[in-house]
């Protein structure tokens, strides 16, 4: 099975501890990697790329000290080998300028405010890392028991598969 990375980007521990714990369904399927600043993060996903293993998804805070989370996300869009990889804006302090920012630089594919419910989170994530594992062509028949069933789905369907 193929190594996908989580990464959680939150300078607050408990924030951070929180959205690992609302991701703990996941943990036999994905390595859930948290980070307490943007730097960390980039250094975490150098790393997870010498590995030879990908990164699926970062959720981000936006406030954080030294570099803003809508900051972080528009690198990770513009690095080629992380073009693919999903991002959640997971922030209570981004202001509407903030906001438009994420969705039209670092192109985000989903906002969530503080505090989220834990369903609705895990959901998303879900259904992004679905995307995720489709888009890059991926075994996906591993990762069945956590996967989006309304995605893989429509994504079969849509590319000829008999259902």
């Amino acid at each position: 099975m193929e190594t996908i990375n989580v990464i959680c980007v939150d300078d607050q521990k408990d924030v951070l501890d929180a959205v690992l714990r609302d991701l703990r369904p996941l943990e036999d399927f994905f390595r859930l990697e948290p980070a307490e600043s943007a730097a960390e993060c980039r250094e975490l996903m150098d790393e997870i790329d010498e590995r030879g293993e990908s990164v699926g998804l970062v959720i981000s805070d936006h406030v954080m000290p030294g570099e803003l989370g809508v900051s972080l996300l528009g690198w990770i869009s513009a690095t080629p080998r992380f073009s693919k990889t999903k991002k959640i804006l997971l922030t209570g302090q981004a202001n509407q300028a903030d906001t438009i920012r994420a969705i039209n630089e670092a192109h985000i594919d989903s906002y969530f405010e503080k505090p989220w419910k834990g369903e609705e989170l895990l959901g998303t994530v879900k259904k992004l890392l679905t995307a995720y594992i489709l888009e890059k062509g991926i075994a996906y028949e591993e990762f069945m028991p956590v996967l989006d069933q309304a995605e893989l789905l429509t994504f079969l369907t849509r590319n000829g598969f008999d259902t």
